[in-house]
């Protein structure tokens, strides 16, 4: 009786080990994939070239409130901007695991509708598939760091063109920022950011968090005939997923008036806040952004005077915008 009862309990204590063993392989496997570090920096080659399909929604309402203008309407501004980014590596030149890039881009087309209403100014008319014959270049340097250097041609663009290569430019270079040592899954990377567009409020900064949150299969678009956007046939490849999000902080409530505004001896006071929530998708075989949304809301509140105090006019700005950037493979000026 004794041989059956020993034999059974030798078979539970190995079966009870062997499984521990399993499970111990399994955590431990999960363990290292969460914690091996990826290099997202964009591999790129010299004379490789790749497409970017930019979509851009803006919505912007302005209520002012002055003595000095009578029955002063509400301002409002509505961009909606599609364009095909051509991107053209130039010289690449390897630093350790990152690089230093020589790049150059170029619209190929340009859908855009801007709609403006503000006093005594008609609404612009919409325009449609603007081509650029001058075929005019955006050449700059992707640095080790993922700094950009040495931007030339930006200015010679129409506005919806330079709106639309800002936003492809920091979304192709999210990643390129990121810890040189490179990074892992549930990462958390903080950083900050002086706002750069023209304010009549001094001392704005973006306060961005970013994580890896996880990996997932994705695939480039292509363009259609109709210029729609239809899946690619490419084979997926996986992503890492990268949410990041950001907060504008104002420095000082007290001193809010720019040097510019100074200089014409005006005066401002006022607060500013905004949100962003940007999703990007980077390819680990290659650190190539695929996809990349964002949502942008800001608002802003400022009253602006003579250094007398005289002549004042209170803003009260809400905007709105909503932009994605998305790999193309193929298109209709690739395969006529």
């Amino acid at each position: 009786m004794n041989g059956p009862r020993n034999l059974t309990g030798r078979a539970k204590y190995c079966v009870s080990v062997y499984g521990s063993i399993a499970l111990l392989v399994v955590c431990v496997g999960a363990a290292k994939d969460r914690s091996a570090r990826v290099n997202l920096f964009p591999r790129l080659q010299a004379g490789q070239t790749l497409a970017y399909q930019i979509s851009y929604h803006s919505d912007k309402h302005v209520k002012t409130e002055s003595r000095v203008i009578v029955a002063a309407p509400d301002d409002s501004a509505k961009i909606e901007v599609n364009a095909l980014l051509r991107l053209e590596v130039l010289s690449v030149q390897a630093q350790g695991d990152r690089a230093v890039i020589h790049a150059r881009t170029r619209f190929e087309v340009l859908d855009f509708d801007s709609h403006f209403k503000v006093p005594n100014i008609e609404p612009r008319a919409a325009q449609l598939q603007r081509q650029d014959p001058g075929g005019k270049f955006v050449e700059f340097t992707i640095l080790a760091d993922g700094r950009l250097d040495r931007v030339t041609g930006l200015d010679a663009l129409f506005p919806e063109q330079q709106q639309a290569w800002h936003e492809w430019a920091s979304r192709f270079l999210l990643a390129a920022g990121f810890h040189i040592s490179g990074v892992h899954i549930t990462q958390k990377w903080n950083s900050q950011e002086a706002e750069k567009s023209s304010s009549p409020i001094a001392g704005l900064r973006w306060m961005r968090e970013s994580t890896y949150v996880r990996d997932e299969p994705c695939r480039s678009v292509q363009l259609t005939l109709q210029g729609s956007v239809a899946p690619s046939e490419a084979e997926p490849e996986t992503c890492a997923v990268i949410l990041t999000t950001a907060v504008l902080r104002q420095d000082s409530n007290k001193n809010a008036t720019p040097e510019d505004f100074k200089l014409h001896e005006l005066r401002t006071v006022g607060t500013a806040h905004g949100t962003n929530r940007i999703i990007t998708y980077i390819s680990l075989k290659t650190g190539i952004p695929v996809r990349a949304t964002e949502e942008a809301s800001q608002q802003m509140n400022v009253t602006v005077a003579k250094a007398d105090g005289s002549n004042r006019a209170r803003y009260d700005v809400n905007a709105r915008s909503h932009s994605e950037v998305m790999l193309v493979t193929e298109t209709p000026l690739n395969n006529p």
